[in-house]
């Protein structure tokens, strides 16, 4: 049976995450969560295994931490997760996309594979090309829309102010965009069902990662000042006047 994967990343949640004045960024108390638009690629490949008969399964590349993903990523519709264990310490969009293109190799009849447009942490929008290209598979980016028919994917593509539709054959990577689906909030019998399907683990050793790109060598909190403007008029097309009066004399527009 055609297996659609769902790639998806753990990350911390941002809103556990202080900014310091000077910049600084404390993560101490932050809390591992599926990234939000990994939700979304959940989802979507949820929708496209429907449009083929085909078994929606998810696949994650993390440290010990990421074990804890698998039944939240299994109780959003999910018939199998996948868990490519090591240490992503340092591991960039190369490595990633590496290590993902070994696992889903392992996967049987793994006909399609969706990642987010990019994760929650750094959207740099690198892994899902990278993946497509280590399995040469065509990849489709910034999809909204797409549907399944035989072999063949149909996928709309925003591109700027651009609407694009593309079709590509199976295998390929489709990249989606948060507006593709919105990812419903388990409920508890998806949550207790999530207990009892298969996950399997590999090792991140054995799927040839190879080295990093790019190193990380600082990490500084983006620090906004607001001045704190208050507009008060009368009616609300006096308002609409005032602010648009204020945003032009801070060069806004």
């Amino acid at each position: 049976m055609v297996r659609v994967v769902a790639c998806y990343k753990w990350v911390l949640d941002d809103a556990d995450i202080r900014v310091s004045a000077d910049g600084s960024v404390d993560t101490s108390r932050a809390k591992g969560k599926i990234s939000d638009y990994e939700k979304g690629s959940i989802q979507a490949a949820v929708q496209l295994a429907g449009d083929c008969d085909g078994t929606p399964v998810g696949l994650t590349f993390g440290s010990d931490d990421a074990q804890a993903s698998l039944k939240d990523a299994l109780s959003r519709g999910l018939e199998e997760a996948y868990w490519a264990h090591g240490d992503t310490a340092g591991a960039d969009g190369a490595v990633t996309a590496a290590v993902l293109a070994g696992a889903v190799r392992k996967i049987d009849d793994a006909s399609l594979v969706v990642c987010a447009e990019g994760s929650a942490d750094d959207f740099a929008r690198q892994t899902g090309p990278r993946l497509a290209a280590n399995l040469g598979y065509p990849c489709v980016s910034s999809v909204v829309e797409a549907s399944i028919s035989g072999s063949t994917l149909t996928a709309k593509r925003r591109v700027d102010n651009t609407l694009e539709i593309v079709e590509v054959e199976l295998p390929a990577v489709v990249c989606v965009r948060p507006e593709f689906a919105e990812a419903p909030i388990p409920g508890i019998k998806a949550v207790m069902a999530a207990r009892k399907k298969p996950t399997t683990e590999f090792d991140a050793a054995d799927l040839d990662g190879g080295s990093p790109r790019v190193e990380v060598t600082a990490t500084k909190g983006a620090v906004v000042e607001r001045k704190g403007i208050q507009i008060q008029e009368d009616t609300p097309e006096a308002t609409a006047h005032a602010l648009v009066v204020a945003l032009q004399k801070e060069g806004v527009l």
